[in-house]
């Protein structure tokens, strides 16, 4: 096979095409704007979009000086988000969930933190010098905070701050989660960029014993992989959606009852623990995913996003409280993929376009997500499972 091209100049691009038969819906139209989005860039794929409405309490957030995230106000909307996915029915979902929610006077949302981590190891020549090492490094965090702000180094970030080391040793090795915040933008390439300065211009320099080997990630954390790390300590906005479900909205808009949920809970909850599943939640990876690809997020950080703890609750003769934890949704407002042309209108639609409105992003995809877990639990939790059957049978097609 001939080498193709791999620039990103306009005569490259056609050249790519024409050597691969690329014509038509796939090649057509200006590729400008996407050639700062990714290598070698050939073609464009659509993915169909569909709205949802919503009626969330969103909190405004800021962070303090000390990194902790605190509310500053909060607003009960209604808006729409867009979900960009072929998934028979997962819209339909979404909107009989917000429906319960909205009849039920819909949910809240709330940030609890914000943190994103790379997680660096140091291979010692043995367990002791490691030791020495992760105390030492413990100590040094507000200095290393000050070497990054003041460092004249063209690789640093400004925006990535350092706010934690968590160390670990096994062996002798040092393990070392640079806990970081990284303003309105994932942050990912930001805080790789100041880890790296940080072994290589602070640590390895200054450290109290050898260090053999150093590696910038080492799967502490994750790094796009589910892991209890990730879900106990966070990795981007920890943000927790709840409602509190009226019996009405369940039996008329849900078909289903209050103690059928509760039943399906009980079930789903222990075949969780019995397969040793991270999460405690029944789909949420299906919002997730709808909402970062038509808002331009990293699609690789679906699977640590979605990581949830589901939870629900009779409470009386109220109804049912059902609310969901998600220790580290990956989005930005800014930079990567928001940039590009329709991830940036469907950011406006949602007013979470540009500076200051990422804790808004954040919690608008937990608040979808609640939506797709009420919708689909109640589905699955009548009898024999039939109404999630037939969604499926009806709107999935028969192939």
């Amino acid at each position: 096979m001939a080498r193709l091209p791999r620039k990103n100049d306009a005569a490259s691009i056609r050249a790519r095409q024409e050597a691969l038969g690329l014509d038509g819906t796939v090649a057509a139209g200006d590729m400008e704007p996407y050639v700062r989005a990714a290598e070698s860039v050939t073609g464009v794929v659509a993915i169909p979009v569909s709205v949802a409405q919503l009626q969330v309490s969103l909190g405004e957030y800021e962070l303090s000086e000390d990194g902790d995230v605190v509310e500053a106000g909060r607003a009960d909307e209604h808006l729409t988000v867009p979900l960009a996915h072929t998934e028979g029915g997962l819209t339909a979902s979404v909107q009989r969930g917000a429906k319960a929610i909205a009849q039920s006077g819909g949910c809240r949302t709330y940030v609890l933190a914000d943190r994103i981590t790379r997680a660096s190891c140091f291979v010692c020549r043995s367990t002791e010098d490691a030791l020495t090492l992760a105390r030492w490094v413990e100590s040094q965090v507000p200095a290393m905070r000050e070497f990054l702000r003041q460092a004249d180094l063209p690789e640093l970030s400004t925006y990535a701050v350092l706010r934690e080391a968590k160390t670990h040793v096994v062996g002798p090795m040092c393990h070392v989660l640079w806990r970081f915040t990284t303003g309105d933008a994932v942050g990912a390439n930001m805080m790789t960029r100041n880890a790296y300065a940080l072994n290589m211009a602070y640590v390895l320099p200054q450290s109290p014993v050898r260090v053999e080997r150093t590696v910038l990630e080492a799967n502490m954390g994750g790094d796009k992989k589910p892991s209890f790390e990730y879900f106990q300590q966070g990795h981007g906005k920890t943000v927790i959606a709840e409602t509190l479900l009226s019996e009405e909205a369940i039996e008329r808009v849900l078909r289903t009852t209050l103690h059928d949920l509760e039943e399906l809970a009980w079930a789903g909850t222990h075949g969780a623990v019995a397969s040793g599943m991270q999460s405690v939640a029944f789909t949420p990876a299906s919002a997730v995913a709808a909402v970062f690809a038509a808002t331009g997020q990293d699609l690789g950080m679906v699977g640590t996003s979605s990581m949830a703890h589901g939870v629900e609750q009779r409470i009386g003769d109220e109804g049912l409280h059902v609310s969901i934890r998600f220790p580290g949704i990956e989005v930005g407002s800014v930079g990567g993929g928001t940039t590009l042309p329709h991830a940036r209108a469907w950011l406006e639609l949602m007013g979470c376009a540009g500076p200051g409105k990422v804790y808004r992003l954040a919690q608008l995809v937990a608040a979808t997500a609640l939506a797709l877990e009420i919708s689909a639990s109640a589905a699955m939790a009548t009898a024999g499972s039939e109404n999630f059957f037939r969604a499926h049978f009806e709107r999935g097609g028969t192939r």
